[in-house]
């Protein structure tokens, strides 16, 4: 299947961008936690270590991008989080080992994946980083929702109330893209935030082309040509 290219009313970065990011820097998203993510939470403090490090792939889906971060950090835990149970069934099959290694291969040890809001689990995570309980070395956002309609905008991660948090709860956050609106908007209101936050951030915005695809989406972008887009964000000290 040739993978669509993104369709928006938007012509550049939201109007509004500067405003709805400092608003949301200010305040604190209050939302209660549910039930399933705390459970989901209470298990991944179980799987860190006493070291308390660990890397974040949030919004996993079918896990593909789980194998590959956990090959990179091989000495500490990596949890897949997304809020589907039917895209985690799929996680560590068979088809995903053979495309992820060149070859047939186990689940890494150190790969786990948890169905959980995301939201509500950033913002638990955020507690145990505050109180230097929890390291996550690496947060891995490979291609969000991008809510491409104007009207839509501030469901996305950088235009809603949860940008502060999930700013705050790793050295290092990467996000993945195919739509170069959403990768601008993302980095730009990195720069907004960390300003309004007294946070001293490296922010670098790039086109990419990548080797060995890590996720279902980035396979399907590059075979249908898409330019892709990475954003990393890195906590100056």
């Amino acid at each position: 299947m040739t993978a669509r290219s993104v369709t928006t009313n938007q012509d550049d970065i939201y109007k509004n961008l500067e405003a709805v990011v400092r608003k949301y820097a200010a305040t604190t998203f209050l939302r209660p936690v549910a039930d399933h993510t705390r459970e989901a939470f209470e298990r991944v403090c179980e799987l860190v270590s006493n070291s308390g490090e660990l890397v974040l792939d949030s919004g996993c889906g079918t896990g593909e991008s789980t194998l590959h971060l956990a090959r990179k950090f091989k000495d500490v835990p990596v949890i897949g989080i997304d809020k589907s149970a039917v895209r985690l069934t799929k996680a560590g099959n068979s088809r995903q080992l053979e495309l992820s290694t060149g070859g047939s291969c186990e689940v890494p040890p150190n790969a786990f994946w948890i169905r959980a809001e995301l939201l509500d689990f950033w913002r638990l995570a955020l507690e145990k980083v505050n109180v230097g309980e929890w390291k996550i070395l690496h947060h891995a956002l490979y291609y969000p929702n991008p809510w491409p309609k104007e009207s839509e905008a501030t469901r996305r991660f950088h235009l809603h109330p949860i940008f502060p948090t999930l700013l705050q709860l790793s050295p290092v956050t990467e996000l993945r893209t195919n739509w170069d609106i959403y990768a601008r908007e993302f980095a730009e209101a990195a720069h907004v935030a960390g300003e309004a936050l007294s946070l001293k951030l490296d922010v670098e915005l790039s086109a990419f082309n990548p080797e060995n695809s890590e996720t279902a989406f980035e396979r399907k972008y590059q075979t249908a040509g898409q330019e892709l887009y990475r954003v990393v964000v890195k906590s100056i000290k």
